[in-house]
């Protein structure tokens, strides 16, 4: 590997970290601001998981057809347009209260409040369209630029992005809902909720302009030789029925492709259930101030990083890429630690929820990358993109649980069910993995044949 491919490499995957961990700060921030919104606006548990599910069961759908526009597109444009729109929509929602006034001519009543919902849920929906343009150019570049053998510890060290993302913006979000709005009730915070972590990433999408490139040939560079038996076949891509028929083989007539969206599925119940509704639950079920709480879930996150360098790490050297093996062994620990974090009282010291909750971070972010890394190298590097946004179609199909269904859990039987159900997923999600146990590590034998 030449100096100047280094440099692009490591180029590649610092810009495009830092360009996701910022789609992070515009849709991750809803979790903060719910005990406001809750509180403000009167909006129950369950009419905030119905926002959690509408947006992800679009965002899922849009990283699907995303998949598919960026394995053909210039990821530099794609990524930064599609954060700067994700910005602006975060705009939008903070501005909800106003906007619904200016239409109804009120600020109150039950045509001002029918308003209000009505536009936030379209809003937030069309958030959800928009982040489909983050991960997909991403998933599409990291395997033009990174050989098949090191993609798991590589990518890996990439995923941290979303955590990170994650972990600064719920921390920010934190004290904005501690410190900001009016009186001590500080209503209000939540809209500068919305409103920082926009900026922030408006900002974010020209870097991604200035800095980002495309592929290894965009910059006068050779592609990888380890998927040079694709070259031929990439080179007619403009062949639709070539391509049809690849995508049909390596990724809708996959098995392997479909398992890991099923389990996919389940690895992001158990994820998005303590990272939408860890601040709620942490408060309410644990009795944990607000400002702690969002320093638990960063916890959380920052555990989940060190999971899945360490999952990356040991699937490369230990399992010789078999990523899905990895996957096993991490969603047990995830239901052993679940479980644990279910039994601890209310008034149980917080170092022992600190603990609990970052191992349970630490199981369940390994295999949230793992299913990424292990569907672009059973699709290879011309159909990643693709086979990413149809097992993300599962994760995100998993917002119908860990959204509507756990707040209506939570509303109406209780924290204790919704912790049932969390431990219960994540076992099945293991049960899934081992259906592929006997799998081979990648696609790109069988592509050469």
């Amino acid at each position: 590997m030449t100096k100047s491919f280094k440099y692009w490499q490591t180029r590649t995957i610092v810009v495009t970290m830092i360009g996701y961990a910022l789609f992070y700060f515009v849709r991750k921030n809803f979790s903060m601001a719910m005990p406001g919104m809750e509180a403000d606006l009167g909006i129950t548990k369950t009419g905030l998981g119905i926002f959690l599910t509408l947006n992800g069961l679009l965002y899922g759908a849009s990283r699907f057809v995303n998949g598919f526009f960026a394995d053909r597109l210039n990821a530099r444009f794609y990524m930064a347009t599609g954060l700067a729109l994700c910005a602006l929509s975060n705009f939008a929602f903070g501005f909800g209260e106003d906007i619904a006034g200016w239409i109804t001519g009120e600020q109150s009543g039950s045509q001002f409040t029918n308003t209000l919902i009505l536009f936030m849920g379209i809003t937030w929906v069309v958030n959800g369209l928009l982040q489909g343009s983050g991960f997909p150019p991403c998933a599409r570049l990291l395997t033009h630029w990174i050989p098949p053998k090191e993609l798991a510890t590589k990518m890996s060290v990439w995923n941290t992005s979303h955590s990170i993302g994650a972990g600064i913006v719920v921390i920010l979000c934190g004290y904005i809902m501690g410190n900001m709005g009016v009186g001590e009730a500080h209503t209000g915070a939540w809209r500068w909720c919305f409103w920082i972590p926009a900026g922030i990433s408006l900002v974010g999408s020209l870097f991604l302009f200035v800095f980002l490139r495309d592929t290894p040939s965009t910059v006068g560079l050779p592609e990888l030789p380890e998927t040079a038996a694709l070259k031929e076949s990439e080179a007619s891509e403009s062949d639709k029925a070539a391509t049809k028929d690849f995508l049909r083989e390596k990724v809708f007539g996959n098995p392997l492709i479909w398992i890991l969206g099923f389990a996919n599925f389940f690895v992001y119940v158990v994820r998005f259930s303590v990272l939408d509704w860890g601040p709620t639950l942490l408060k309410q079920s644990k009795e944990v101030d607000l400002h702690i709480a969002g320093w638990l879930v960063a916890l959380f996150e920052i555990a989940g990083i060190v999971g899945m360098l360490v999952a990356g790490w040991a699937t490369d050297r230990y399992l010789k890429g078999k990523a899905h093996r990895t996957c096993v062994f991490c969603m047990l620990g995830a239901a052993i630690f679940s479980f644990l974090f279910w039994q601890l009282p209310a008034n149980a010291p917080i170092w022992t929820f600190f603990v609990v909750l970052c191992f349970t971070g630490f199981f369940i972010y390994g295999p949230q990358a793992l299913v990424g890394i292990a569907a672009a190298n059973q699709a290879t590097k011309k159909a990643a993109a693709t086979a990413n946004g149809l097992t993300g179609i599962f994760g995100y199909a998993s917002t119908a649980v860990s959204g509507v269904g756990f707040g209506w859990l939570a509303q109406h039987y209780g924290w204790d069910f919704a912790y049932i159900a969390i431990v219960a997923m994540a076992l099945i999600g293991m049960g899934v993995f081992l259906l592929m146990w006997n799998a081979k590590a990648d696609g790109y034998e069988e592509s050469k044949e």
